[in-house]
């Protein structure tokens, strides 16, 4: 198999990429920071050497760049069996009160550049005949919460998104799931004052795709909803 992974340096895209490589899967990866992404590309091919592994760094908040991603994937293959579009970005904030520019830096971020990469890859995924598409989404996707400001937006709107491509590829035999995660362990947590166990893994994210991944042909999961234990923060 094949699957390209954006944010794909940190938190939950990086563990994703673990687990992928972990079971033979050939990646390509994408982050925004080159020396970050080039880090981790070469403890992937070092740790994983029998599989292919590419990556180039693009910001996806940017069509021209997502575009230049998919003309890279295209020239490296013919055909892309998964598709994990994880790029995002969150800051907090209140609607009246946010700084000017938040709604449009995270819809950029978190909706088009999922929506321009699926549709720049399309004819790759369908030559799989087994795609699958996973659209990083949220609990924010569900419920509106304080702080959350426009990121909840944007995340709402990818939630649309992905159900959208559900019902229009669901014949094309293209599986499409939401991935909608509570509060994990990553970097927009770093130096919070919390016990280990209060949050997520980001390994449980990627475990919980895997496991969507080995269904039948003839099984979808549609949404993945996943919290910590002792709920939401």
């Amino acid at each position: 198999m094949k699957a390209i992974i954006t944010g794909a340096s940190k938190g939950i895209g990086w563990a994703i990429a673990q687990n992928l490589a972990s079971h033979g899967v050939d990646l390509i990866l994408n982050a925004r920071n080159e020396d970050d992404l080039n880090k981790k590309t070469k403890e992937l091919k070092t740790q994983f050497p029998s599989i292919e592994i590419y990556s180039l760094a693009k910001d996806l908040s940017i069509k021209k760049e997502v575009l230049e991603l998919s003309s890279f994937i295209q020239k490296k293959w013919k055909v892309v069996d998964i598709l994990i579009n994880n790029a995002g970005v969150f800051f907090p904030g209140q609607l009246i009160d946010e700084e000017e520019g938040k709604l449009e830096s995270m819809i950029n971020t978190n909706l088009y550049s999922a929506y321009y990469l699926t549709r720049a890859l399309y004819s790759q995924i369908e030559s799989s005949k087994q795609g699958h598409i996973f659209n990083m989404c949220s609990i924010a996707s569900k419920i509106a919460y304080p702080n959350g400001g426009s990121y909840s937006i944007s995340k709402f709107a990818l939630l649309g998104f992905t159900k959208v491509l559900r019902e229009e590829l669901k014949t094309k035999n293209i599986k499409v799931t939401a991935i909608l995660p509570g509060a994990t362990w990553s970097n927009s947590w770093a130096g919070v004052d919390l016990p280990a166990s209060r949050l997520m893994e980001a390994n449980d994210i990627a475990l919980s795709i895997w496991n969507a991944i080995q269904m039948s042909p003839s099984a979808v999961v549609e949404e993945i909803i996943l919290r910590p234990q002792l709920g939401d923060l």
